[in-house]
């Protein structure tokens, strides 16, 4: 009854605030950040260590500049959420565009129904998720882990399926995902994969932004077993509320990779698009709390 009350309230509020446009939603943008950067100091902490281990090359004057920016970056992540509860199919399609999906089609048409996409918490990886389908007759499906707030976990779904995306449960990722290629349905399952394993999941370790780092290894062994093409989504901002994506192709032959090429590539690609600009990735988790 409290969850149902405390979702109901979320959604209310979200829904008030998403009817505004753009850039009304982006002075609301403006002040968040003096509020969760300047007041609260929202993980401040955390980010500016994650920032000075990954660029010790980088001056002081440099890394708060980009400590700021990377909170201006965050509190528009914020309020383009919120906006996901009214914008329209086509406004979204427009501020997220994908470069090159024909590679997507082609790869189904080719005979691979089921494709695996990798991104990371990198631009605003929520527009993308909640889109639906850009592809033909594909349906898009995110694998989440569910949040420990029931209600926050409610909402987020919400956003995320108001389009037609369908969520996949962490747990549930390989049985699902085992019934869609069993099935032949058209499917482009998204892994958000730069999140940190627990201690039992750590399986591969490489150099990833100057530190030693744990890598998620459950993408390329569900595309291995199952034979499933892997693609890479880079993102980039060119724009206040402006995203692309390029797809590349990191294998449509996942079994004749050696063992753990594909999370290596993976890592590889995600660290080009962080360097390109790293004002756009998600500084504030602890990702390095895992030592080697």
């Amino acid at each position: 009854m409290i969850t149902n009350i405390k979702y109901y309230f979320l959604l209310f509020w979200v829904k008030l605030y998403a009817i505004l446009p753009m850039n009304a939603l982006y002075i609301l943008s403006d002040i968040l950040y003096i509020i969760v950067y300047r007041l609260i100091g929202y993980r401040v902490k955390v980010a500016r260590a994650n920032i000075k281990a990954a660029f010790p090359e980088k001056s002081d004057k440099e890394r708060e500049t980009l400590e700021r920016k990377f909170y201006h970056h965050f509190s528009d992540y914020i309020v383009e959420t919120i906006k996901i509860a009214h914008i329209s199919r086509e406004e979204l399609n427009s501020r997220a565009v994908l470069n090159n999906p024909e590679m997507i089609d082609k790869l189904m048409d080719e005979g691979h129904p089921c494709i695996i996409m990798l991104m990371g918490h990198y631009g605003n990886w929520e527009w993308f998720c909640a889109t639906g389908s850009y592809f033909k007759e594909a349906t898009l499906r995110q694998v989440y882990r569910p949040l420990n707030d029931k209600a926050v976990d409610r909402l987020f779904i919400y956003l995320r399926n108001r389009f037609g995306a369908k969520g996949i449960k962490k747990n549930d990722t390989i049985r699902d995902v085992l019934t869609i290629t069993k099935n032949n349905e058209r499917s482009c399952v998204v892994l958000i994969s730069d999140q940190t394993p627990s201690p039992a999941n750590i399986h591969y370790w490489t150099t990833f932004l100057n530190q030693d780092t744990p890598i998620l290894v459950g993408a390329e062994r569900i595309a291995t077993k199952m034979n499933i093409p892997v693609v890479y989504s880079d993102v980039r901002k060119v724009g206040r509320g402006r995203y692309t994506v390029d797809f590349r192709l990191i294998t449509d032959t996942p079994r004749e990779m050696p063992e753990y090429r594909i999370t290596e590539e993976y890592t590889r690609m995600m660290e080009e698009t962080i360097l390109r600009e790293p004002a756009y990735w998600l500084w504030t988790h602890k990702r390095w709390k895992h030592k080697r």
